[in-house]
């Protein structure tokens, strides 16, 4: 198993399940979508989408906020680059990619406790943080497991 999580060639030879395979695209898909709206969103998203009440910050406050939002963007964009490569050219690591999203969507859920925020509304990611982690860790699973 550790073999299949850290294999020693990094090549195209994925043997999980194609399930695994396929709702990896589908988060990379979403990755890069999502991180367009935060690089370019006027707002970066934080209210027209997370509910952050910017109108009731400074403008000082809430041009922090957005360029936060924006830089956070540039992150998930890079990530979802190494998605794609990973799709493309080095499928031996679906599994490790699947750990590092358990990894991320978990210390969000983390962090938004440890360092909550008034807001407006739940944002979708909020909600989707609860969602992706169970999914990841089937997708795991599914990925480690050798397709007969």
């Amino acid at each position: 198993m550790l073999e299949k999580m850290f294999p020693k060639q990094l090549n195209n030879d994925y043997k999980g399940s194609l399930i695994a395979r396929w709702v990896f695209v589908l988060l990379t898909a979403v990755t890069l979508v999502r991180s367009l709206i935060h690089m370019f969103a006027p707002d970066g998203g934080a209210q027209s989408i997370a509910t952050i009440p910017l109108d009731s910050f400074t403008s000082g406050g809430a041009a922090v906020v957005v360029l936060t939002f924006s830089l956070w963007g540039l992150s998930q964009f890079l990530i979802g680059i190494i998605y794609l490569v990973v799709l493309w050219r080095y499928q031996a690591l679906i599994p490790f990619m699947y750990l590092l999203i358990i990894v991320e969507y978990a210390m969000r859920i983390v962090l938004g406790f440890l360092k909550p925020i008034d807001m407006t509304g739940t944002a979708p990611g909020a909600i989707g943080n609860f969602i992706i982690v169970p999914i990841a860790f089937i997708m795991l699973f599914l990925s480690l497991k050798t397709r007969t």
